[in-house]
């Protein structure tokens, strides 16, 4: 499995275990997946769903370099009060992804992520009612290695 790929189910992984109602808040019910799903297409709420994005090189000395990965994380809602369970639900991603920094992402070679910082956050701000959609973008750091 690729780095790029193994990150993703990593946080996925994550998230299904402590978006679980007592660790956070929130809870997804397992519902958190390393792959993507569109808001017509899914039946489970609350659920996330997840891809990687662009990435970049950050070359340091000694053939030592970063990567750094945007990811877009995809969460939906759905009842009466949706708007407020995406709320809570981004507001414990968010903590979530902060508490977890140095996420392992490959147990056999122990390689860990250094850093996920949130690029932007938005919603559908109350226009799919009973709905809700959200998407939170991040920056995962992690470093590159080289053989």
């Amino acid at each position: 499995m690729t780095r790029r790929t193994s990150i993703v189910k990593a946080i996925a992984e994550k998230m299904q275990v402590q978006l679980n109602g007592i660790t956070y808040p929130s809870n997804v019910y397992g519902n958190a997946y390393p792959s993507l799903k569109f808001w017509d297409e899914v039946n489970d709420f609350p659920c996330v769903y997840m891809s990687p994005g662009t990435e970049i090189r950050q070359y340091e000395l000694s053939a030592f370099a970063w990567g750094l990965m945007n990811v877009s994380i995809k969460v939906y809602a759905r009842g009466e009060d949706a708007q407020l369970q995406l709320e809570q639900l981004l507001e414990d991603i968010e903590k979530l992804l902060e508490n977890n920094k140095n996420l392992v992402y490959d147990a056999t070679k122990n390689l860990i992520t250094t850093e996920f910082l949130v690029v932007s956050i938005t919603t559908d701000e109350g226009l799919l009612k009973p709905y809700a959609v959200g998407e939170i973008n991040i920056q995962v750091r992690y470093q590159v290695m080289y053989v």
